[in-house]
């Protein structure tokens, strides 16, 4: 039974993975026109910097900034150990300059036409490397803790990302229904993560059906809900600008809307599910005598516990991220009937309400599911022994 399990789920995963890769294949045009001037992105280190000249008063009293004169060296790409000095204008509005001193890495693009670069700007602060050095730290904690649980957790870690950026987006860049696409890839990823950290087990099966239908749930009262109070799905500029992307994908922009609501309540879900499974299966071990009954009281009892905490953590979330919009609100003195029907503020509640009551169902849920499968135990082991 348990190899039949383990095979099955290795292969849908296999089939997710190798189904992601077809779809992004399937994207790439081998035969794509290159154009004689072409613009790359490269890392680069600025050697020198001076000031240049005050720029002049751009229309509405607006000023266009003050210009730096950089000196760069190239350091990846074809054109790697090469120097380029360049203007580069840091404009008035706060958050849109980008201030650069000597040592620092940038993200230059240039614009190169046969071998020779034609113009070069800076683009950015080079952030990659401070990102990979707090994911190798988080990583090390999570071993150095975690011992095999936190090696098996940063795996798992792995697969999702990977189950998301080779199977899931490529399916939705393919037109695939939203909704479906993500139960269905919320499901396998949750049982190859527990099953992967927790092993293949009672605990693990209740975690896996609990965080399941927790999900599910989230995401039809999303369905539901959404299209009941025509939300849009425009809500953020990202969604908008899917509209002008030069493939001219026919996206279902509510379906994301509730794909995106799925995936964030999917964490904290399978968290609570997998928490009253194990406190269920402890509590057995303690006491073999629990009948089902108690056992369900036992993980409504912790669950309750967990349920305020994390409850808070879906909506303080949420909140965190629309404190500067609140404060525009405040600063303008909107008022609360046109401030609560915008359909950015409605989207956030949904997201922020559905995905508190998925987490809230999935306690029910895994604490009955446990309790059966544990009380199954002791049965067995009634008979056994006879």
């Amino acid at each position: 039974m348990r190899k039949f399990v383990a095979i099955y789920m290795l292969v849908i995963a296999s089939f997710f993975i190798f189904s992601g890769q077809a779809s992004l294949a399937s994207e790439a045009d081998p035969q794509a026109e290159v154009k004689p001037e072409q613009e790359i992105v490269v890392r680069a280190k600025v050697l020198k910097v001076s000031e240049g000249q005050e720029l002049p008063e751009a229309m509405d009293g607006w000023t266009q900034g003050k210009e730096q004169l950089v000196t760069v060296k190239v350091l990846s790409g074809t054109f790697a150990g090469e120097e380029i000095k360049l203007s580069h204008v840091i404009p008035d509005q706060p958050g849109l300059g980008v201030v650069v001193k000597p040592g620092d890495e940038v993200v230059l693009s240039i614009q190169v036409e046969g071998n020779t670069i034609t113009s070069a700007f800076v683009s950015d602060h080079a952030r990659d490397k401070k990102l990979y050095y707090l994911a190798g730290l988080f990583a090390v904690l999570m071993v150095l803790i975690g011992r095999m649980k936190g090696l098996k957790s940063v795996f798992s870690l792995i697969l999702t990302g990977v189950g998301i950026f080779y199977v899931l987006l490529p399916m939705l860049f393919k037109g695939h229904s939203p909704i479906l696409a993500t139960v269905l890839l919320a499901t396998v990823m949750t049982t190859i993560t527990m099953v992967l950290v927790h092993g293949l087990n009672y605990k693990t099966l209740a975690g896996i059906i609990g965080t399941t239908c927790g999900v599910v749930v989230a995401g039809l009262l999303a369905l539901l809900i959404g299209k009941a109070a025509y939300l849009t799905g425009f809500s953020s500029e990202e969604m908008q600008m899917l509209l002008y992307i030069p493939q001219k994908i026919a996206f279902d922009y509510q379906g994301l809307l509730f794909a995106g609501m799925i995936i964030g309540a999917l964490g904290a879900v399978m968290d609570v599910s997998i928490s009253i499974a194990s406190a269920i299966e402890e509590i057995k071990r303690v006491n073999p005598l629990l009948g089902t009954k108690d056992l369900f009281r036992s993980g409504m009892n912790v669950g309750g516990d967990i349920m305020g905490t994390m409850a808070n953590t879906l909506i303080l979330a949420y909140t965190g991220g629309a404190i500067p919009l609140i404060l525009i609100f405040m600063a303008y003195e909107m008022p609360y009937l046109k401030m609560i029907n915008l359909d950015l503020i409605a989207t956030e509640i949904v997201r922020a309400l559905t995905g508190s009551i998925g987490l809230i169902m999935a306690i029910p849920i895994t604490s009955m599911v446990a309790g059966l499968l544990f009380n199954r135990v002791k049965r067995k082991s009634a008979v056994d022994s006879e």
